[in-house]
């Protein structure tokens, strides 16, 4: 029996995530376009033109962390329940930073790290933990209040790039739970924001129309394959290169979990991957 063929043609470099080609070396590390108010609308031209052929898609979203909840024991809690955590944080926490890495058909690779302005550490709900690690991983919140992009107008030029409900995109992303919420909160805020839905079913259905079917969480196949947990961990246990041009931010977040999920899907699981599809890290698996 062959093993299964990547559906789409592959530039050399990108062989190494087809499991029947000896493995190269890995690629150079992939550039992350960072943007802020004043570079937005030219960036979204250059998104909504990449993503008319886009075959993957991975998401990362930086937010001020975890205030509701946090001292309970995820793994004893039934998935509503989970859910209910999530949204409870999610609805009442400011997005901070978004990363989009694009895969399309003819094997290029692009990833933008969008700035969100509004989150003030002073002001607005958060946990100082979480503050404080991105603050260490080089995360300028001077710069998001002077030059972040107001969140109605990413919600608008997201919403009509032409990436989100659409047939034939995968999305991937990493112990995705709160990246996944947070994304539906940011596409919804150009309609000044709406609260995620009350019910578990109704958040999967959202998540469906805005996604597709076709959505994998990197943390629960990466844990079919014994591998250690956190993306970083993942990404050094399949030697692969981090992003370049930004800070181990959202954007690098991204790319790695979009390296990821093709490393694993065609180089691990032969292509074979339909037993993880709809799977998110946090709810339904933890």
């Amino acid at each position: 029996m062959h093993p299964a063929q990547p559906p789409f043609a592959m530039p050399q470099h990108a062989l190494q995530y087809y499991h029947a080609v000896p493995m190269p070396p890995p690629p150079a590390g992939i550039p992350v376009r960072r943007v802020w108010e004043d570079n937005l609308e030219p960036e979204l031209v250059f998104l909504r033109n990449f993503a008319a052929s886009a075959r993957y898609a991975a998401v990362t979203v930086h937010y001020p962390g975890v205030v509701h909840g946090a001292q309970q024991s995820h793994g004893l809690m039934t998935a509503e329940a989970r859910y209910a955590t999530m949204k409870a944080n999610a609805d009442a926490l400011k997005p901070i930073q978004l990363g989009l890495a694009v895969y399309n058909d003819f094997g290029h690779v692009a990833a933008w790290e969008f700035n969100l302005r509004g989150f003030r550490p002073a002001a607005d709900p958060h946990a100082p933990n979480s503050v404080d690690y991105l603050q260490r991983r080089g995360l300028s919140f001077r710069d998001h209040q002077a030059r972040g992009v107001a969140a109605a107008r990413l919600a608008a030029g997201l919403s009509a790039c032409g990436l989100f409900r659409r047939p034939g995109v995968s999305w991937a992303t990493y112990a995705g739970a709160y990246h996944v919420a947070y994304l539906l909160k940011i596409l919804s805020m150009g309609g000044g924001g709406v609260l995620l839905p009350d019910s578990l079913g109704g958040f999967l259905d959202a998540v469906r129309q805005c996604l597709g079917e076709d959505v994998y969480d990197v943390a629960r196949m990466a844990a079919d394959r014994g591998l250690p947990p956190g993306l970083e961990r993942v990404a050094a246990a399949l030697s692969l290169v981090p992003a370049v041009l930004s800070p181990r931010l959202a954007g690098a977040g991204s790319v790695l979990a979009l390296q990821a999920f093709m490393r694993l899907k065609y180089y691990e699981f032969g292509g074979e991957v339909n037993r993880f599809r709809g799977l998110i890290h946090g709810i339904q698996v933890t």
